[in-house]
């Protein structure tokens, strides 16, 4: 896929042979592609080009500083959804005062924080936030830009668990109720009102839902002009899907055109948020084979990497495309899944996979630069793997391997 491709049988990461990162940081490893990441954004910028347009990368789908830094000198701004996000991107040198705050729970410290940083806007998802946000910015002596994310209750093709802009949903401001709470954003002291947002879903692959939700927030904010509440953008969130299977990702032209007309000759600027279309298959997970264990329900590979670095397969079904790294031609292929070491039934990284590999050779997760590191976790107190950054024929370490002393650096024994 894209940069990661085969060379005489061997697969490289750009012109990086796999087997070296393997050989130099171990397994399980995440692989990142510069290049890919690049073209994203290239690709984004050419498409809305004559459009005044913002990319603000969703932090939440890889937020490693070295990705983070790639991303800001490329010109991105970023989406953020915690503190530790907000942390995170003021240490890869982005820059706060053009980024934005989402995430339906923001605590006063994250306000406070964020305010300090001078943030672009908070994207706001109820009544009490707004009151919460106008209370601390006049305890501080500061004016707080405020948007709020409204629910246009779209339903989209997606899992469920990623469907966002529904009814019901826990996310936005309720369509009905969206002209209401600007009217008392106006009113509160210490607010300074910037645009609306929305955020309907991830991995759409049909681009139309959301050029929808971008017709309705635009109606909004001529409906918000009539009263004397003028906006000055329209965030259309993420949502881009990628090719895991044999999807077919988006064309970038049909999307871009269509939040093009539905601005129209306003003067709104946009703001889209992309982050799994930007990093899904700018990433693999590097892994080896411990064991192949044949039994009467059927053939496992276990493997080095789990659940704890690739969660999507256990909390969504997803597939993820699963090659060996060194070609083996005329092997036998076998039936079989492909499981991590985690005691847990759903740790699996592939079903059914037909693999011609043997005890010790590596394989490559494909797609895994979004929604796998950055969701990992210590459980079974696995420590953190090792990621690389990969830009043409160098290779850079950007977060070293674990240790087991690490997890439990923080913890403390009683004193008998």
């Amino acid at each position: 896929m894209e940069d990661f491709i085969y060379q005489a049988d061997r697969l490289h990461a750009e012109s990086v042979p796999l087997e070296l990162i393997a050989e130099e940081h171990g397994t399980p490893c995440f692989v990142y592609s510069a290049a890919v990441m690049r073209r994203r954004i290239e690709e984004l910028r050419a498409a809305f080009s004559g459009q005044s347009c913002r990319i603000c990368y969703a932090v939440k789908a890889n937020g490693n500083l070295a990705v983070l830094q790639h991303l800001a000198q490329l010109g991105c701004a970023f989406d953020l959804v915690s503190g530790g996000e907000l942390a995170r991107v003021k240490a890869a040198g982005g820059d706060v005062s053009v980024s934005v705050f989402s995430g339906v729970g923001k605590t006063a410290e994250e306000i406070r924080q964020a305010l300090d940083a001078g943030i672009g806007a908070f994207h706001v998802e109820s009544p009490s936030e707004l009151e919460r946000i106008s209370r601390i910015a006049r305890e501080m002596g500061k004016v707080a830009p405020v948007s709020l994310r409204v629910n246009p209750a779209i339903e989209v093709d997606t899992h469920p668990h990623i469907a966002t802009g529904f009814r019901g949903s826990k996310f936005g401001i309720p369509w009905e109720e969206a002209l209401e709470t600007y009217r008392m954003a106006n009113r509160l002291d210490g607010l300074e009102i910037r645009g609306v947002a929305c955020h309907i879903g991830s991995q759409l692959i049909d681009a139309e839902p959301i050029v929808m939700a971008a017709r309705q927030l635009v109606g909004l904010a001529d409906q918000l002009r009539e009263e004397g509440i003028e906006l000055e953008y329209v965030d259309v969130g993420g949502g881009l899907g990628i090719c895991y299977q044999d999807e077919k990702s988006p064309s970038l032209d049909p999307y871009a055109e269509g939040l093009r007309e539905a601005i129209g000759d306003r003067p709104l600027s946009l703001i889209i948020e992309p982050g799994r279309y930007v990093m899904g298959n700018a990433g693999i997970l590097l892994t080896r084979v411990e064991y192949i264990k044949h039994t009467t329900g059927g053939h496992f590979v276990v493997v080095d990497a789990a659940m704890t670095e690739l969660m999507r397969p256990a909390l969504y079904g997803a597939w993820h495309a699963i090659m060996p790294v060194i070609k083996a031609e005329g092997r036998e292929r076998l039936n079989c899944d492909v499981v991590g070491p985690v005691c847990e039934t759903a740790d699996y990284l592939g079903r059914s996979r037909n693999l011609a590999v043997e005890e010790g050779e590596l394989l490559a997760v494909f797609s895994c630069g979004a929604y796998a590191a950055s969701m990992g976790s210590s459980y079974n107190s696995r420590p953190p793997v090792a990621e690389v950054m990969v830009d043409g024929d160098r290779h850079d370490l950007v977060r070293h391997r674990g240790e087991a002393d690490e997890l439990y650096a923080g913890e403390t024994l009683r004193q008998s």
